[in-house]
């Protein structure tokens, strides 16, 4: 058998198991998708989101890519944002990086690895803007999860700056942004500490004003 009949196989197997257990959980999942949570996470095949944090699907809207970058030029994720918050009303926006990131050590080497390269160029412009703070970590490896927790915090700071975060804001929805990091070694995610839920959370230089 190949690798993806044995896909369709194990999707066979685990529909008829979830009906045997839930005769009604298909129905129910058609018929509603009223996700509270948005994760922006890395694209990396070690991180199951709905697992690491026991969601049910439907219950946790999903944008990832290598790095788990936001930019605001990314027209991509600022679309998974804006459906996510406008039309979902999400409660919260997670940031999740992780340590052992293959995105992070990429960005962190001369190597050329080809079009990726050009993407990695956003972690590597946090690694400049921390360049003192990092070289002084002698250890390669702490240095490595340290510019992971950095690229989160950017990344946190980058959604709070754009125009749908502070308009949801503006108009009173509750909605916020979270920075996580996650370990490989032991399963579990701490909390950066950089949260933010109101406008005046975010440097005034970055504060924009309502629609004209």
């Amino acid at each position: 058998m190949s690798l993806l009949d044995e896909c369709f196989a194990a999707n066979r197997r685990w529909a008829a198991t979830t009906v045997a257990e839930d005769p009604a959980f298909f129905s129910r999942l058609g018929a509603l998708h009223d996700p509270d949570l948005l994760w922006i996470g890395c694209s990396d095949a070690r991180l199951p989101p709905n697992e690491i944090i026991g969601r049910a699907p439907g219950e946790l809207f999903v944008h990832r890519n290598v790095g788990n970058v936001v930019e605001h030029a990314d027209v991509n994720c600022l679309s998974v944002v804006q459906y996510a918050v406008d039309v979902l009303h999400v409660k919260h926006v997670i940031v999740c990086g992780h340590y052992g990131c293959g995105g992070i050590r990429s960005a962190m080497s001369s190597q050329q690895f080809g079009l990726i390269d050009n993407w990695l160029r956003h972690i590597r412009d946090v690694y400049v803007d921390h360049r003192d703070e990092l070289t002084a970590i002698a250890n390669p490896e702490r240095r490595a999860d340290r510019l992971a927790e950095l690229n989160v915090v950017v990344a946190v700071e980058n959604l709070c700056h754009t125009t749908i975060i502070q308009n949801a804001w503006r108009r009173g929805q509750a909605v916020a942004v979270h920075g996580w990091i996650y370990s490989l070694e032991d399963g579990l995610i701490r909390d950066l500490g950089v949260s933010a839920e109101r406008v005046e959370q975010i440097p005034p230089e970055y504060r924009i004003g309502p629609p004209a």
